[in-house]
């Protein structure tokens, strides 16, 4: 059985909806404390309601688009600030339909800054001895299926999370046994983001795909979760694919 205590703290991103909100409330239920970092205060709240151990879930706003660079110091103030940390899991993100024709340089850079170059300099901050637990230090990044696929009009989407998913691999590489680093890929999940009518539209038209119907959040929380405990002490560079058993 799954279970954490208290002392192992977890940094989650993305924290107030979606896969990072059921993530958030799962380490909490099994006993972790942890760390919820979001932009949205009145929704981390919310999030926090819902904990069964709100005194263990600790409220961070940051926008981690901004000073990214500087992100490993953000790691260490933050272990200065609670304790050293068992692990992360990467769940912030956002998707983009563009096609090529109109994809502009901004576009590709907003893409690229939330789903790989704040994963990656997270990862670094959490890949430093002075910021982590002694045992079972487990970072997982939330990729996506498009990383391993290609769909039209998802030329920068797919694009970064393709980089995250072979970067994560180098990453688990370089920092054996010291870090267990593994990326889960979900197919379209129901959240907040997958709503948006930019994508939904897009979503609609590939129903027929999912034979277990769309995910949900707690989908991928679990599989999250799984790779962040003791019981996944033995799995480190892989990534594995979430996708209602067809998408690929």
């Amino acid at each position: 059985m799954i279970n954490f205590s208290k002392e192992q703290f977890y940094i989650v991103t993305g924290a107030s909806s979606g896969i990072g909100e059921a993530t958030s409330i799962l380490l909490n239920e099994l006993g972790a404390s942890v760390i919820a970092i979001a932009r949205n205060l009145e929704r981390l709240n919310i999030m926090k309601s819902k904990c069964k151990y709100p005194e263990n879930m600790h409220i961070e706003v940051k926008d981690l688009t901004q000073d990214i660079e500087n992100l490993p110091k953000y790691v260490k103030s933050l272990k200065e600030k609670y304790s050293k940390f068992s692990g992360m899991a990467y769940c912030a993100g956002i998707t983009d339909v563009t096609p090529l024709k109109i994809l502009d340089y901004k576009t590709i850079e907003d893409v690229f800054k939330i789903d790989y170059y704040a994963p990656v300099f997270m990862t670094k901050g959490l890949t430093d001895k002075r910021n982590i637990a002694e045992d079972n230090v487990s970072i997982v990044l939330v990729a996506s299926f498009a990383g391993l696929g290609a769909s039209r009009g998802m030329t920068a989407y797919c694009g970064a999370k393709a980089a995250l998913i072979n970067s994560a691999k180098c990453i688990s590489k370089e920092f054996v046994p010291l870090v267990r680093v593994n990326t889960v890929s979900p197919t379209d999940i129901d959240t907040p983001m997958t709503q948006e009518e930019n994508i939904k539209g897009f979503i609609n038209a590939r129903l027929d795909k999912y034979p277990f119907g769309i995910g949900e959040p707690i989908d991928v929380a679990n599989m999250i979760v799984y790779l962040l405990s003791k019981e996944a002490k033995y799995i480190s560079g892989q990534n594995y694919v979430i996708d209602s058993g067809n998408i690929l």
